[in-house]
């Protein structure tokens, strides 16, 4: 135990309750902000199905008329790959890197040159 001498100090009788009391009211602080900062929690706990809640709306699907599409202004090949210049709806540019899938070479047993015996 690394900080045995402690209980040369504080007695055990009294800081064990303390320590136990100190993890019981953090823990609760914890519990009682996500109850109060989230609404899936009070959902869950008054039996509404999952999906049902106040934030779906939110999380609706946009559909493509609702959305400005951003273009693609020009491309570069690169070493990297191949470098696209994105112009956003609000007129700000935006640079992205494709990258190519690598190639892995292997050997198969059929594509073998034949051996030569003597």
């Amino acid at each position: 135990m690394n900080n045995a001498k402690m209980w040369l100090v504080v007695s055990p009788t009294v800081g064990v309750p303390i320590f136990l009391g100190a993890v019981a009211v953090g823990s609760f602080a914890v519990h009682l902000q996500v109850v109060k900062n989230t609404s899936w929690v009070s959902d869950f706990l008054q039996g509404v199905p999952m999906g049902t809640g106040d934030r779906v709306a939110a999380a609706a699907v946009l559909e493509p008329s609702d959305v400005e599409a951003a273009t693609a202004s020009y491309t570069l090949p690169t070493a990297d790959g191949l470098e696209v210049t994105v112009i956003l709806p609000d007129g700000t540019s935006a640079q992205a890197i494709i990258q190519m899938p690598e190639k892995h070479v292997s050997l198969q047993a059929d594509h073998l040159p034949p051996t030569i015996t003597q």
